[in-house]
């Protein structure tokens, strides 16, 4: 992209932000409401100017239904392209609060912020996962705790899943919650499919630098983004957690692996099962083209 290319897109972006923001804000710290449409918006400008193509398939919630959903995590651009489809949340470490323009989006999409170096941080972000799920908003928890490589899915942690279940029971008096795998895989750029070593060029872990990471997204052309709603799990008040969030990580594998060996997606099937009694989870690696 030149150097004009890219400075008209992040002008365009400013004018978006200036447009949303305001009213966006106003609406929730002087009027108390929830506002919903002017993140979607963004995220979908975003996505439209730096040619970022995002497809779902799945079962996704209906429109008002509450749902904590777990997902994989490669990429900050998760966030965009997670959050230009539907109303929701995010939960996200606490430092990303305080960095420059990310926090400020952050705080704009009501992200819920752990620290995860206090003692008691748990039980307050769990308290307020609780309350918007009894609100009926959707909840997304990046399960595996980091960004991953894009090659392998890190075990999902089940901690925040049990605490976010009981904090919804002290709340509404119901201990039931819709678990919702969802899967995000970047499996083509400029119409070819990402290959093993090119997946590093998108996703952003571990310690790698953000500037020189950004100049790779601008300059490495067209991105598919696709977005797979697993089956959702029921999970009760009785259900244990670890082996609910072990279901919902499997999902997520079995999703995965269908998108990168290009594979026919199987259709979810309808309404909320059970999560199972035991599970066999499969390699953490990820079939890669």
């Amino acid at each position: 992209m030149s150097r004009f290319g890219l400075t008209w897109r992040l002008a365009a972006l400013t004018l978006a932000f200036m447009v949303l923001a305001p009213p966006h804000w106003i609406a929730l710290r002087r009027l108390r409401r929830r506002s919903v449409l002017a993140p979607m918006l963004f995220h979908r400008v975003f996505l439209r100017l730096f040619s970022v193509r995002v497809t779902q398939s799945g079962t996704p919630p209906e429109p008002g239904e509450a749902a904590l959903v777990l997902a994989n995590h490669v990429s900050w651009l998760d966030i965009v392209a997670i959050g230009s489809l539907r109303p929701l949340s995010f939960v996200a470490k606490s430092e990303i609060a305080g960095w420059p323009v990310i926090g400020a989006l952050a705080g704009l999409q009501r992200t819920i912020y752990i620290d995860r170096q206090r003692r008691g941080a748990t039980a307050a972000v769990s308290a307020a996962m609780g309350h918007r799920l009894a609100e009926g908003e959707l909840v997304v928890l990046f399960a595996e705790g980091t960004t991953g490589d894009g090659n392998r899915l890190l075990p999902f942690r089940s901690a925040l899943v049990g605490a976010a279940r009981a904090a919804l029971q002290a709340e509404s008096g119901s201990g039931r919650v819709r678990l919702q795998p969802l899967a995000i895989a970047y499996p083509r750029r400029n119409g070819l499919p990402v290959v093993r070593s090119e997946r590093t060029e998108i996703a952003w872990y571990g310690d790698m630098e953000l500037a020189p990471h950004l100049a790779a997204f601008v300059n490495g052309g067209p991105i598919d983004v696709h977005v797979i709603w697993g089956p959702p799990i029921a999970f009760e008040a009785n259900t244990d957690r670890k082996l609910a969030t072990a279901a919902a990580e499997a999902e997520v594998r079995a999703a995965l692996q269908g998108v990168m060996t290009d594979r026919a997606l199987a259709p979810s099937a309808a309404g909320i099962r059970p999560a199972p009694s035991g599970l066999a989870v499969g390699s953490p690696e990820i079939a890669a083209v």
